[in-house]
């Protein structure tokens, strides 16, 4: 896990450096967050439609062609953010840590949420994640005190998604997206609430993004086989090409893999000159041509991605990427599902 934050060298994803905190803290100290999440107060929410949050942000490069239309809900899952050594507040992030919420608001809420802002209202609720050494745990004691963390993160984002239904949705439709621990959460999310339910019928598409993902979870839910197939399930884990992580090995099943340039199940071998855009250390500028797409073994493969500065990167997990590398071929794919799935309504259509 430590070895791929070092892109973080690279691509920095507006990572909570202390200019961030210097900046942002005095607004967020005055928030009064407590422990417990209380999701009617927008406190409790990175990002919400009725705040003003990081993930309503648009790369400058991209704002000539920006029209956002609003025609479905996002609900966002956020990473890990959570991440100091020290472990000041145990397995548990705490609310109240305004480092973390930064952190949180400035680097995912920006960098992978934002890329919804076209088509969505967004919604990505605090939650109480479990440290990043849960993923680790060594010895039987960590290993209880980590599986009890993911199973308070787990109910903080049930709870808000029960009050986001209850209250904000309507009966509109839903892209559910996520990220590395936000995926963790999400795939049991989406078992609970869409896979063989009603709810499954709002459902554009679900981003679960960044973990391993068995195909036989679900009964219903299948991956997504084409680019502008609705109420499926599409996901992907990036590694420089030739590489494979030991653990990926030792998986019992072959995850679902999604090709994030061409989106479709028969075109999975794309250079990188068939990228439209990614977003590296500078939000506003678009960088076209990084990053290319290989899908292999349940893993997604790239060539070295090609940018200035590139000779630093020496990971070849690119896990923190997973969407800066493909961001506006992500954006233009979530515009595409949802015009489909607003067109199949007016026509009556299913998925």
């Amino acid at each position: 896990m430590r070895n791929f934050l070092l892109i973080l060298l690279v691509i920095s994803l507006a990572s909570c450096s202390k200019s961030n905190y210097v900046r942002f803290a005095p607004v967020y100290e005055k928030d009064g967050i407590g422990e417990i999440p209380d999701y009617s107060k927008l406190t409790y929410w990175a990002a919400h439609p009725d705040k003003r949050n990081p993930s309503d942000s648009v790369p400058r490069s991209l704002l000539n062609d920006y029209s956002p239309a609003k025609n479905v809900d996002v609900f966002f899952v956020y990473p890990t953010s959570y991440l100091d050594p020290e472990m000041p507040y145990g397995w548990s992030a705490s609310l109240k840590d305004i480092k973390t919420n930064i952190y949180t608001d400035y680097s995912s809420i920006l960098y992978q949420a934002s890329v919804f802002n076209e088509v969505g209202k967004i919604y990505a609720p605090r939650y109480r994640q479990a440290h990043i050494k849960s993923y680790n745990p060594v010895g039987h004691e960590d290993t209880v005190k980590a599986i009890a963390a993911f199973e308070l993160a787990y109910l903080d984002v049930k709870n808000a998604f029960e009050y986001y239904l209850e209250h904000y949705n309507n009966g509109r439709p839903i892209i559910i997206a996520s990220h590395s621990q936000g995926s963790t959460h999400t795939i049991r999310l989406l078992k609970e609430y869409f896979d063989n339910k009603p709810l499954a019928k709002q459902l554009v598409a679900a981003y679960v993004v960044g973990m391993a993902l068995d195909p036989a979870t679900y009964t219903s839910l299948k991956a997504c086989e084409q680019p502008n197939q609705t109420g499926c399930i599409l996901a992907w884990r990036t590694f420089m090409e030739g590489y494979q992580e030991p653990f990926v090995y030792k998986e019992k099943f072959k995850s679902i893999v999604t090709n994030p340039i061409t989106w479709s199940s028969q075109l999975t071998d794309v250079d990188r000159k068939a990228n439209p855009g990614s977003i590296l250390y500078n939000f506003n500028k678009v960088s076209p041509r990084v990053a290319g797409a290989i899908n292999h073994e349940g893993v997604l493969w790239t060539p070295k991605p090609q940018f200035l500065g590139n000779f630093l990167l020496k990971t070849k997990n690119y896990h923190i990427a997973d969407y800066n590398f493909y961001y506006v071929s992500i954006r233009q794919n979530a515009a595409l599902r949802v015009s489909t799935f607003i067109d199949n309504q007016k026509n009556g259509a299913s998925h």
